[in-house]
């Protein structure tokens, strides 16, 4: 088997708004396959790579209990314990199972379009990445707003920032955008530094809240006589616990971010690159350990908090709104421990909210563009950064900077992700025929499915911003797909020996091919293709003919390797190709036998009689429509040096009732004009 890949990356060249913008955008060579390109990345402990995931995660912290306790009151304990049940339960487990099936940092979506395949596939996945935008983008704007809570509320903070919470969180907006826009570097360390730190400050509350509480046992007395006034048994808590529970849903952050930064985590150096069984392992160890910490640090602070602090104090306005721990650590711990607290709380709540910014950048570039569904651009991290900062701007604005205002939103894109990685399990274990974890995961599922519809009922905001995500995706990619239509699209090309075999005794001074669209592929029909091809086209009878019958298995692919399989079927040569496009994958042919022969190649092909329109949506959506024209286009795309280019030959003749358009679509049906 060969292998031929051609793939360059160079920055702009040049001065400018434009040079600066797209600054480190690769380039398409002539001849290159295809835009994408593997990363190497280095590897960390799975610890570190823990703190990362961390600022997200473990940040919520800053605000989860004052929202707990301002949608539970008094049953703000109980319904974090079904949170942590549920975490514990059905969460990790959903992704320790990700983890294995999608170890390159792909995630859940990623496992869905596998088993999903086709326009369904792809079309589900620009939803989910319409709901994965509204997390992240959400996660940004409602950290800065809790950031800026702990700031402007800080006792030493000056006077002027108390009305200015809008003013603070646009600002950290644009102080994480101008980082970014900088260039952001290594964030590991960082992320240790802060999570550690955060850690240990929340650990210092935590213990001194629960020594108050020990030593005042009344204001335990007095919060379970209101719980029990409001709800008189254990069994109708439960029930309350439940209904409340997708409004604290925020405290599920995480996890998708966990596998997606796999790629990061350290594996063993013998580990299979298709299924590196140490990263999975200490993956599986960096998601439990984090669900521990945050299982613990939700009980005990949700505990603390609903006891310690009057309920008036939770509302808007009050001193405890979105900073439920920060009150308790300026209560009982001091002015100065609060302030340091403040600003480790403001800090990585910040930083979370670089970690979903880079989750952006690096979620566009994984599929819209390899999906042909992004501009070009969209490869250039600043440009990006621009759009997500604007994008931040208005949806701040829009919720008024107010953290209770955007949990709604943010808990919608968590639980949609959240229960497309569970159902993504459930079909993978139903493919594998595994009853057991089938059923397991289905109540899991529909858990998940039940808490998606009624935080969407409660607070439709989140999808109503997920739609306007979703629409804009769809647009933006259909639009993309038919401006990159002839790009080559072809990552690499492989051939097998009697491919190679049957190329070099057709090598001389040209080499003719044929396009074929196989019918019958019986002796007559190679032997009418032949005669009528030598004869519309004056090819002598010395010269080998070498056929191409290409099929397209998955028009909805972009881009993908080129298969090549050589054969001799009565007597002819033929080449049979599995490629993502009928005419990309020739002109992708035709330039890879160039570049192995120099030699420039000659194709043959004839018109079809469909209507120009339809030959065009046919070509955008199921990768055949009319060959000629298309591939001669890609080629003058992909190669300016018209000495160096394939020479595309097109006859009116009719080779037989099926005509002679190139190709086969389908898996494999036969493509009839």
């Amino acid at each position: 088997m060969t292998a031929v890949t051609d793939t360059t990356a160079s920055g702009e060249e040049g001065h400018g708004l434009r040079s600066w913008l797209l600054h480190g955008l690769p380039e398409h060579t002539p001849t290159a396959p295809g835009p994408h390109r593997t990363p190497t990345e280095h590897t960390h402990r799975w610890w570190q790579v823990m703190c990362l995931t961390g600022v997200d995660y473990f940040s919520t912290l800053g605000y989860q209990p004052g929202i707990a306790a301002l949608a539970a009151g008094a049953l703000s304990p109980v319904a974090t314990l079904v949170l942590v049940l549920l975490t514990v339960g059905g969460a990790l487990p959903v992704y320790r199972r990700i983890a294995a099936d999608s170890p390159h940092g792909a995630g859940s979506i990623q496992l869905l379009a596998r088993l999903l395949p086709g326009w369904r596939g792809k079309l589900f996945v620009l939803a989910l990445l319409g709901f994965a935008a509204t997390d992240f983008i959400i996660t940004i704007t409602l950290s800065a707003a809790d950031a800026a809570t702990h700031l402007i509320h800080n006792p030493l903070a000056p006077h002027f920032l108390t009305s200015q919470q809008m003013l603070v969180t646009l600002l950290l907006i644009t102080l994480l955008g101008a980082v970014f826009l900088r260039g952001f570097g290594e964030a590991i360390g960082i992320a240790v530094l802060l999570v550690g730190l955060y850690l240990v400050l929340n650990a210092v509350v935590s213990v001194s809240a629960m020594i108050q509480v020990l030593h005042h046992p009344v204001l335990v007395s007095d919060w379970r006589h209101v719980l029990v006034a409001q709800h008189s048994n254990p069994l109708l808590m439960i029930g309350a616990a439940l209904l409340v529970f997708p409004k604290l849903a925020l405290g599920l952050s995480g996890f998708e971010t966990g596998v997606s930064v796999m790629p990061l985590v350290e594996g063993a150096p013998d580990d299979d690159p298709n299924r590196p069984a140490a990263r999975i392992r200490n993956t599986r160890k960096l998601l439990t350990t984090a669900a521990a910490i945050m299982s613990v640090f939700l009980l005990v602070t949700s505990f603390a908090t609903t006891v310690l602090i009057p309920e008036k104090e939770f509302a808007d306005g009050g001193r405890a709104n979105g900073r439920a721990l920060a009150y308790l650590a300026h209560a009982e711990l001091g002015n100065t421990f609060g302030t340091v607290y403040d600003i480790s709380t403001a800090l990585i709540l910040w930083f979370a909210g670089a970690s979903a910014m880079a989750g952006l950048l690096n979620l566009v570039p994984r599929y819209l563009p390899k999906f042909g569904m992004a501009p070009d651009w969209t490869r250039a991290v600043r440009p990006l950064v621009l759009v997500f900062t604007a994008i931040s701007f208005l949806v701040t604005i829009l919720f008024k900077a107010n953290v209770d205002a955007q949990g709604g939103a943010y808990a919608t894109g968590v639980l949609v992700l959240i229960t497309s990685a569970a159902l993504a399990v459930t079909l993978a274990c139903l493919h594998r025929q595994q009853r057991v974890l089938t059923g397991f995961f289905t109540v899991v599922s529909l858990v998940f499915i039940y808490t998606t519809i009624v935080n969407i009922v409660e607070r439709p905001e989140g999808v109503q911003i997920a739609g306007v995500f979703i629409v804009s995706i769809i647009v933006v990619s259909v639009v993309s797909r038919a401006l990159r239509s002839t790009e080559l699209r072809v990552t690499s090309v492989e051939a097998d020996e009697m491919a190679l075999k049957l190329i070099e005794e057709a090598s001389g001074d040209t080499i003719r091919f044929v396009a074929n669209e196989p019918d019958a592929r019986d002796v007559a029909e190679y032997a009418e293709k032949e005669r009528q091809s030598r004869q519309e086209n004056h090819i002598p009878l010395a010269d080998r003919l070498l056929f191409i019958e290409v099929t397209v298995k998955d028009p909805s692919e972009f881009e993908g390797v080129l298969h090549v399989h050589g054969e001799r079927r009565y007597g002819q040569r033929v080449l049979r190709v599995d490629g993502p496009a009928v005419a990309n994958s020739i002109a992708a042919l035709l330039l890879w036998v160039r570049d192995i022969t120099n030699t420039v190649p000659h194709v043959y092909f004839n018109w079809t009689e469909r209507n120009p329109v339809a030959a065009t949506l046919r070509y955008l959506f199921f990768g055949d429509g009319e060959v000629a024209p298309t591939t001669r286009e890609v080629l003058r795309q992909a190669e300016p040096d018209p000495t160096r280019r394939p020479v595309v030959h097109v006859s009116d003749a009719i080779y037989s009732s099926t005509g002679n358009l190139g190709a086969s679509v389908g898996h494999p049906p036969v493509l009839r004009p």
